[in-house]
């Protein structure tokens, strides 16, 4: 029985070696690969043979070499990388190589592009003496849709081990099958050539993703510490194109789910939606679109789209999404420049580098896609080059937040300037004693900025701000003996005004009467204050009772003949009673506004529409005097 079945595998294997050799006859147009030779194994291109079976052929539905038909219409690679753009075809590719030395040898068969669903070799030796079925190796099936496991070797890329012997021949057979475009980059090297490169690309890739780590960390502090959106979205844009890279660059599948078959694929549309939806908050956020402006509702309808893209990849197929997804990057891209154009001609000065930044990365992003998309061959230099424009989109994205920066700071620099600048000139109006106590008032300043000085209705000075100011300015009077006068002023009758047409009418009549004031009150540091309903105060420093007087007779005059148009179009005239005291020797600041007080009582006493002065009482036209204690 032993007998019979070693009989039985003997056919069969000499079955098989007479299938796969007549195979490999149908594929000796493509010329041996010394392996032996640096010069051949660089120049492997020319020594490829590729077949792209159609669905429906018969190679196309074939798993194996011997399922093969007798013939097939080998077509030379003609020293060009198999680059195939998206197709249900399956392909078939052939390497024959030899090693010409005296001594065995060990080298690597790379294909330098992991994005493939299915990648099975065939390796089969062949001597002088023809094939011998044992030599025929146990096929390698790997590729995105088996774990990652499956590759043997733990490494991005496809490695196929090839040992040969002195004077040994084998032929390399490849299956490759991919949802998605074909990039089928062939390398033969040796293990110091494989390691060579894994280091210099081990270097490149981290310094590449360590930085853009870096960076997006850095934002996310600046959020936190500024509470700014656009650090936040720039940190949210630089992990979410890292991401998309690390997928494409096969990373993500080897160290986030080797075991998970169903996300190898899924992950670089879903990254790719999430980068387009950062790309417009981003943008958005960075060029201060105003909100309800044709570029804001663009922007935001972008984000929903994106939002909804990434939904929408987890459900359609690869092969759609992937279109989508990148179709709709390529119009946020667009998008974003047309905007950062239109802001950087509206005098945005960051737009600019921002617009410079997304140039650059529509030409890594166009060749990149053209690569990926089996457009363009060597994806592995491609790859390279588009980590070095992201990387200096990021850098030129960044310069362009320090330029945003600088420009809000200089924004800040101008406003204090100015602000210096006018107190400056105030400073310079006081007098040389005044400028002794610049220390003090500075203090009293700083006070005053905490609270608020001015009246809302009028705009006028509150009466927080004069009992701030009446005991500044009579400690200076009596300092310097200049005189310092205070004039309180009152709306005659106006109960009857709010009571007659409300209260709104009698903020108006407020409002003109402080609107005559500012008119007459025009010397640098004499002040008009409102401290309290329809009750004003002039504060006069260097005036005496004659000059407030005579400040107070223009005010009376001026509201006299000032028409008010009541509600219903009806047409009065409003009066003023006015009382005047100045600060004499040894008064303290209430003395003197009580006395104004008493005169302003002895005005609205006299019949209203006058003014009563210490000791005097005159009429709106007329100076008169009467005895006002």
């Amino acid at each position: 029985m032993l007998r019979l079945w070693n009989l039985l595998t003997a056919c069969f294997l000499a079955t098989a070696g007479l299938l796969f050799s007549g195979q490999l006859a149908a594929m000796e147009p493509c010329p041996a690969l010394d392996a032996a030779s640096p010069d051949a194994r660089s120049a492997i291109n020319h020594h490829i043979c590729f077949y792209s079976a159609r669905p429906g052929e018969p190679a196309h539905s074939a798993t194996a070499p011997e399922e093969l038909p007798a013939e097939l219409a080998w077509k030379s690679a003609r020293g060009h990388d198999l680059v195939f753009s998206h197709t249900d075809s399956v392909y078939w590719i052939q390497l024959n190589v030899r090693n010409s030395s005296t001594e065995s040898g060990l080298w690597y068969l790379k294909l330098h592009y992991p994005l493939l669903d299915e990648v099975t070799f065939w390796q089969k030796s062949r001597y002088q003496s023809g094939y011998s079925p044992e030599d025929v190796r146990p096929p390698l099936a790997t590729g995105d849709l088996f774990p990652f496991a499956t590759r043997g070797i733990d490494y991005r890329y496809y490695l196929l081990p090839v040992t040969l012997n002195a004077g040994e021949s084998r032929a390399i057979l490849i299956r490759v099958h991919s949802s998605g475009a074909l990039n089928v980059p062939l390398g033969m090297m040796t293990p110091g050539e494989v390691v060579a490169e894994s280091n210099h690309l081990t270097l490149v890739h981290g310094l590449f993703y360590g930085a853009m780590l870096v960076l997006a960390a850095f934002n996310l502090l600046l959020f936190f510490s500024s509470g700014t959106r656009y650090y936040f979205y720039n940190a949210f844009y630089i992990t979410s194109l890292g991401m998309f890279l690390f997928a494409m660059g096969g990373f993500a599948n080897q160290y986030f789910w080797p075991n998970s078959t169903a996300l190898a694929n899924p992950s670089i549309p879903l990254t790719l939606a999430v980068c387009a939806l950062a790309m417009a908050l981003f943008g958005s956020s960075f060029l201060e679109v105003g909100p309800g402006t044709l570029s804001a509702k663009v922007l935001k309808s972008l984000a929903t789209v994106a939002t909804g893209a990434v939904t929408l990849t987890l459900i359609i197929p690869y092969t759609k999404s992937i279109l989508i997804n990148t179709a709709l990057a390529l119009m946020v891209i667009v998008a974003l420049q047309v905007i950062a154009y239109v802001r950087w001609r509206q005098g945005y000065k960051p737009a600019f580098w921002y617009l410079a930044a997304w140039m650059v990365m529509v030409f890594g992003a166009l060749i990149y896609a053209m690569a990926a998309f089996g457009y363009l061959g060597d994806y592995p230099a491609r790859e390279v080059m588009m980590q070095a424009i992201v990387g200096g989109q990021v850098i030129l994205l960044n310069y362009a937040l320090v330029q945003r920066w600088r420009l809000l700071n200089q924004k800040l620099l101008d406003v204090e300037h100015q602000a210096r600048t006018e107190l400056e000139l105030k400073v310079h109006e006081r007098t040389a004693q005044l400028r002794n106590t610049m220390r003090e008032l500075e203090q009293a300043n700083r006070k005053l900025a905490s609270i608020s000085l001015n009246d809302a209705l009028t705009g006028l000075y509150n009466r927080r701000h004069m009992d701030n100011l009446l005991p500044e300015l009579c400690r200076e009077a009596r300092r310097t003996g200049n005189p310092l006068s205070l004039a309180l002023i009152d709306a005659d009758h106006f109960k009857r005004i709010n009571d007659t047409w409300g209260h709104d009418f009698g903020d108006k009549c407020l409002k003109q009467i402080a609107g005559i004031l500012d008119e007459h009150v025009k010397r640098p540091r004499d002040v008009a204050i409102r401290f309290g309903g329809e009750e004003f105060a002039l504060l006069l420093p260097g005036t005496d009772l004659d000059g407030a007087r005579t400040l107070c007779l223009g005010i009376l005059k001026a509201m006299r003949k000032t028409p008010l148009i009541a509600p219903g179009n009806e047409t009065f005239h409003l009066t003023l009673s006015a009382g005047i005291a100045e600060l004499a020797t040894g008064q303290e600041p209430t003395d003197l506004f009580r006395k104004a007080d008493e005169a302003l009582y002895q005005a609205k006493g006299a019949g209203r529409d006058q003014i009563v002065l210490a000791n005097r009482v005159s009429t709106p036209d007329h100076s008169t005097a009467s005895s006002a204690n």
